[in-house]
């Protein structure tokens, strides 16, 4: 087995864990992290990982802040912070990024554009990521188990990067290319306006998700209009079947979140990353990045999106410190079309 250099850009719950898997099977792992004490911890400490009570931990090549530095040359990278931050992130990747090295994005939403528009299309690869994983310290991240991590090259082509990148993956888990990234994208975005919808109040995700079925079905549908506007061939992953949400037959979705709900009720995580933003770390969430581009899309494509832009209110509304509350989510129900 081959090894490589990995610059993890955003050690959070992705980075992290993905990081310490890498770092597991003998490639070379730099972290680059914001936050100077969770570089701190895993400088003198190790990348730790907390799975079923079992703790891990291994050493990494390095850690640093973006203001310190790092490797003056990067040739793999795994782009892992939060949306907002992606400009941010770049700024460090840029003048580092060899002239054969490639960005791979493993964030939410649909950031695969504002990177190639620094590193350029040919240095960009997409990915779609769905783990249920928490920093619960510095240099400690819980790990919820096995999600899916699917990787493709923009264009759909298959190439020798990609193909490699995957099998350096099988280190955390079922990694696997895709010439459909796109699709997943999209999916994961009708699926994390259902989530957002539940970090509006403090109660589990599928519990919300279950109790407020008209509303998290029409979020869905909403984003999906937008998706089949764009030409995009949506996928399903984990237990989450978009094309359910995206047709008319009502048995059918009552159907999927039946699975959907079950599911997520075999999840160690039981609220949602957007939930743990507002509600622990007191922090402006990348919910407005993610589903403001969507708004735009729709805009240019004419397709209406009034309860998104109400999610939205509804999430500036916490972000500046308002009260979580089920009402909220009664409210959505009452400006469903």
């Amino acid at each position: 087995m081959s090894h490589h250099d990995y610059a993890i850009v955003g050690g959070g719950a992705i980075g992290g864990t993905l990081g310490h898997h890498l770092a597991r099977t003998g490639h070379r792992v730099t972290v680059v992290d914001a936050d100077p004490g969770h570089v701190a911890a895993i400088r003198e400490h190790g990348l730790a990982i907390v799975r079923d009570g079992e703790r891990s931990v291994v050493p990494v090549a390095a850690a640093v802040t973006p203001d310190e530095g790092g490797p003056e040359v990067v040739d793999r990278v795994i782009l892992a912070v939060k949306a907002q931050a992606t400009d941010a992130a770049l700024a460090w990747v840029v003048p580092r990024l060899s002239a054969d090295g490639f960005v791979v994005s493993l964030q939410n939403g649909l950031n695969e554009a504002a990177i190639a528009d620094r590193v350029g299309a040919d240095r960009t690869v997409g990915a779609f990521v769905n783990l249920f994983a928490d920093v619960t310290g510095p240099g400690e991240i819980r790990d919820g188990g096995l999600g899916a991590l699917v990787i493709g090259e923009l264009d759909g082509t298959g190439s020798a990067r990609v193909r490699s990148v995957v099998d350096d993956l099988q280190a955390w888990g079922p990694a696997r290319a895709t010439g459909n990234v796109h699709g997943f994208l999209w999916s994961k975005l009708g699926f994390g306006a259902m989530l957002t919808a539940t970090a509006l109040a403090d109660a589990p995700m599928a519990d919300l998700i279950d109790r407020h079925r008209p509303v998290m079905h029409a979020l869905a549908a909403e984003i999906f209009a937008v998706a089949a506007a764009e030409g995009i061939t949506l996928e399903q992953f984990d237990a989450f079947d978009p094309a359910s949400y995206a047709g008319s037959d009502a048995g059918a979705r009552e159907a999927a979140t039946d699975r959907l709900v079950a599911w997520l009720r075999t999840q160690s995580k039981d609220r949602s990353g957007i939930w743990r933003d507002l509600a622990v770390r007191r922090r402006r969430t990348e919910v407005p990045t993610h589903y403001g581009e969507v708004i735009r899309v729709a805009g240019r494509l004419g397709v209406p999106t009034p309860l998104t832009e109400r999610l939205l209110r509804h999430i500036r509304e916490l972000e500046g410190g308002g009260p979580m509350g089920e009402d909220r989510l009664v409210d959505l129900a009452a400006h469903l079309g």
